[in-house]
């Protein structure tokens, strides 16, 4: 029941729930208190609602957020509680003091500091609000950027204001209830005071050198950037916050070009949800400046999804337009027709290929360049069973939006699979990652995955008491004691480089140091072995947060139990043994013929009756009967080992920006794209892509 209520009232917790129906509940009782009257009752009721008030803030809850759409907003609550209490004051016989019109113009005189406030608080963001906010650029050596008001100033900075009616409140309630003026003056005194030096506070922000240069200056300054830096590959990207993670998985292979990379976003919440790299980074949320950018340079512009902001740089003709989308699977998505608008579309492997020319949605065979999945890297491709205990690991997708049974295996098979990999002799260590949103939307699969996740831990005790599986402790305490320490100067170097301030100055002082870069990510390996070195070998294990990382799972586990999503087409270039639960029941045959990525896995239905096919395989190599199938549809779907993707995905780029320079030396030149062989000569020195000054090599 508790669980429904948290569902329908969008909180995150019992603990927020419990916060916001004490809010709700403490206006009625300082009503009643007011009343009767009862200041010890006020009193308490007040401090509950401040309590709950400042708690949810805290928390972010979504309920705040929806109060203010009912016309119950922070300054309504405000409001009426400092009514409740002048109610209090004249039920207690207390109308005709001075504390009791002290007291109304106290508030009268604090709703007046609103306005100003929030003026100063609008006027400065927005002056400080940047036409376009960058990272790695090192802005603050050619414009001059002034550091942020301080944060106490500006954050929740609504929220801060109205708490300072605090003081008066409470020392009117202590009047209220000894009969002594001198609280209540003190206490409005100290809440006009305070109210008044924080809208003095925040005037020095509003002029002067406080404020950041102009647009244009700014404008000027990225331009001037731009020339001297003269990027050659941009990575671009325009979407809502969910899918900032469209853009992240790119960065690892933006920074590992032969070209000097460029990142261009379009929405400011992108920019702070993306993982930090050190690749130049220019958020242009206005149309107007983007097209006014100085991309002369630019000679490949790359596309991880179609929106319809592309369009503000798919028009500019000196540089080459290709898709690379945010994943290779069979949806739909995946053979938008949009498409076509690009120069090249680029897919993994030969099923991309195969895919638009069975929608025939207007892509050109030509036009698609197969360059694997650069992304896919870190996962180590299977040398055959490990030693000891076998890992299997079940990583489910989630229910999603549309409630089709087909979507996730967890309602109808989920316990079932669990309950023979637990059970199975010889045993196999058994890894349990669900899909973050698991849950979200449907009651029956958060309930399915409670259950899974009680049936591997109970398994997992028994399995410690097991007299078979014996645990090397030196080996595991050793490995404690490296986590513990990486984990810690993970924490100093994350701490230390964590970006201060607003936008302004963030775009000023945002630069990575590289070297703190690069020690992050050999740490994060480092982690990644001393977590698995910390747990035996043998012990079954629920995976969840954001580490270890799915392709960790991966590289640990010797076969995978999943379903229809990008994780199958991610585990297959692993080449391991693999098996995908039918839970549409659509029948084995019409399943494969409808989903590529499964051709070459154990086919589960609900039951997991065919689950000791898979087993047989991780055990005995002899008995895998779709190896061999497995690497065919690898190379399908991925494209070949060799040369390996990011030499493949370097390859594309210089062949597009050769290109794009013949066209743009047949465009200075007075010739045609017929005549584009002849200018191609002259490209030695033309063509941008090495940074040596050496011809690009094609």
């Amino acid at each position: 029941m508790i669980s429904t209520a948290i569902r329908v009232a969008r909180v995150g917790s019992a603990a927020e729930l419990a916060a916001a129906a004490l809010m709700m509940l403490g206006f009625p009782c300082l009503m009643l208190a007011a009343l009767i009257p009862s200041v010890p009752a006020f009193a308490a009721a007040a401090a509950v609602t401040y309590l709950a008030d400042h708690y949810l803030h805290r928390r972010g809850s979504y309920l705040i957020n929806r109060l203010s759409k009912v016309r119950a907003g922070l300054s309504i609550r405000f409001l009426i509680r400092q009514l409740l209490l002048v109610l209090l004051l004249a039920r207690a016989d207390l109308s005709e003091s001075t504390v009791f019109y002290a007291a109304i113009a106290c508030f009268l005189a604090f709703y007046g500091f609103q306005a100003p406030h929030s003026a100063l608080v609008t006027l400065i963001r927005s002056r400080r609000k940047m036409p376009v906010a960058t990272r790695n650029l090192d802005l603050g050596s050619r414009i001059r950027i002034p550091d942020a008001p301080p944060a106490f100033l500006l954050d929740r900075n609504a929220e801060k204001m109205l708490h300072l009616d605090l003081a008066a409140v409470v020392g009117v309630l202590v009047t209220a209830a000894t009969d002594s003026a001198v609280y209540g003056f003190v206490g409005i005194a100290i809440t006009l005071v305070l109210a008044f030096g924080y809208v003095v506070a925040l005037v020095p922000y509003v002029r002067g050198k406080s404020t950041p240069p102009s647009a244009d200056e700014v404008l000027a300054a990225t331009d001037s950037w731009l020339r001297e830096h003269r990027p050659e590959t941009a990575l671009y990207f325009s979407g809502s916050k969910d899918s900032a993670y469209q853009v992240n998985m790119w960065l690892e292979t933006m920074e590992e070009l032969d070209t000097r990379p460029l990142i261009i976003l379009r929405e400011r919440a992108i920019l702070e949800l993306m993982a930090p790299t050190t690749v130049p980074v220019i958020c242009v949320p206005g149309g107007v400046h983007l097209m006014n950018m100085d991309l002369s340079t630019v000679r490949v512009a790359l596309y991880a999804a179609n929106v319809g902001k592309n369009i503000h740089l798919l028009r500019v003709p000196t540089m080459k337009h290709v898709f690379i989308g945010h994943g290779d699977s069979d949806k739909l998505a995946s053979v938008n027709p949009f498409s076509k608008a690009y120069d090249e579309v680029w897919t993994a492997g030969r099923a991309g290929r195969d895919r638009y020319a069975i929608a025939d949605v207007g892509v050109r065979d030509e036009d698609i360049v197969e360059v694997g999945r650069p992304q896919l890297a870190p996962i180590q491709t299977w040398q055959g069973a490990s030693e000891g205990t076998p890992t299997v690991l079940y990583a489910p997708t989630w229910e999603g939006w549309d409630g089709n049974p087909g979507n996730t295996s967890l309602v109808l098979a989920g316990e079932n699979i669990v309950k023979k990999l637990v059970k199975a002799d010889p045993p196999v260590r058994v890894l349990y990652k669900p899909h973050p949103f698991t849950g979200t939307v449907s009651t029956e699969a958060a309930a399915a995955h409670r259950r899974i996740t009680a049936l591997v831990e109970k398994a997992a005790v028994a399995r410690a008491g097991d007299a078979r599986f014996t645990v090397d402790t030196a080996v595991q305490a050793q490995a404690k004691a490296e986590l513990t320490r990486i984990e810690a100067r993970l924490a100093e170097l994350s701490g230390a480089g964590a970006q201060k301030g607003d936008e302004a100055e963030a775009s000023r002082d945002g630069v990575v140091d590289v070297q703190k870069h690069a020690e992050i990510a050999r740490l994060r390996g480092e982690w990644d072995d001393a977590y698995w070195r910390a747990i035996p070998s043998w012990e079954h294990k629920v995976v969840t947060g954001a580490e270890p990382r799915l392709y960790d799972c991966f590289n640990v586990s010797d076969a995978m139990v999943s379903d229809i999503s990008s994780v199958v087409s991610d585990f297959i270039a692993s080449g391991k043994p693999y098996a995908v639960t039918d839970s549409a029941e659509l029948g084995a045959e019409e399943f494969k013929r409808q989903n590529t990525a499964v051709r070459a896995a154990v086919i589960l239905s609900n039951s997991a009756a065919e689950l000791g096919q898979l087993l047989a395989a991780v055990r005995d190599p002899a008995a895998d009967a779709q190896a061999a199938e497995r690497q065919e549809l690898k190379r399908y779907l991925l494209g070949p080992d060799e040369p390996t993707s990011i030499d493949q995905f370097n390859s594309a780029v210089r062949q597009l920006a050769q290109k794009a320079e013949t066209r743009n030396l047949g465009q200075e030149n007075g010739t045609s794209a017929v005549d584009a062989p002849a200018a191609a000569a002259d490209l030695a020195n033309a063509l941008p892509g090495d940074t040596d000054g050496a011809a690009v090599k094609g």
